[in-house]
């Protein structure tokens, strides 16, 4: 369990890093760099879309960075930003350890 917490810890930390350069300089790097990107462009729209929710997609590889990203460019409260991505990357590392040790037992 203490890996599924690392993992946890450290990916959220991650993503808290990615919030907060959306916050501070999303809107004049992130403008410059990332604004013509196919997928920065797909990550806004859902998140302009859907909200806050499409943060439950921040465990998604590829996906799940601009997300973050755009969370903090289109100021979403820190304090859910945290409850919501920590509960999604903990989901996806205890699936992953429910799974791992299940087929290490066959």
């Amino acid at each position: 369990m203490s890996l599924v917490t690392i993992a946890s810890f450290g990916n959220t930390l991650g993503a808290v890093v990615n919030w907060v350069l959306g916050r501070f300089f999303g809107q004049t790097i992130g403008r410059r760099f990332f604004s013509d990107t196919p997928r920065v462009r797909q990550v806004t729209h859902w998140y302009q879309r859907y909200g806050w929710i499409t943060l439950l997609g921040s465990w998604i590889p590829i996906v799940g960075d601009p997300l973050t990203f755009c969370a903090g460019a289109m100021r979403e409260p820190l304090w859910r930003f945290l409850l919501v991505v920590t509960f999604a990357k903990t989901l996806r590392y205890v699936i992953v350890a429910v799974t791992t040790l299940g087929l290490a037992a066959n």
